[in-house]
């Protein structure tokens, strides 16, 4: 797999939520550390996407928000 993403990190599936138009996938990255993404229900169809296997989570962004409260 080749992308031009420069953040790319490997996971596990650990849940996966299909609804009617979208799929919400949680991949846990380290122990106790999880991301979550919403994705299209088809995209997740197309994928194969299922937990317990394994996944990679393709960040591209040009801003990273940081707040506290």
């Amino acid at each position: 797999m080749k992308v031009s993403a420069r953040n790319l990190i490997k996971g596990k599936v650990k849940k996966v939520e299909i609804g009617a138009v979208n799929a919400e996938v949680t991949i846990e990255i380290a122990p106790g550390v999880e991301l979550t993404s919403i994705i299209t229900k088809p995209s997740a169809e197309n994928l194969g996407i299922k937990e317990g296997g394994d996944a990679y989570a393709l960040i591209k962004s040009s801003d990273v928000m940081i707040a506290i409260d």
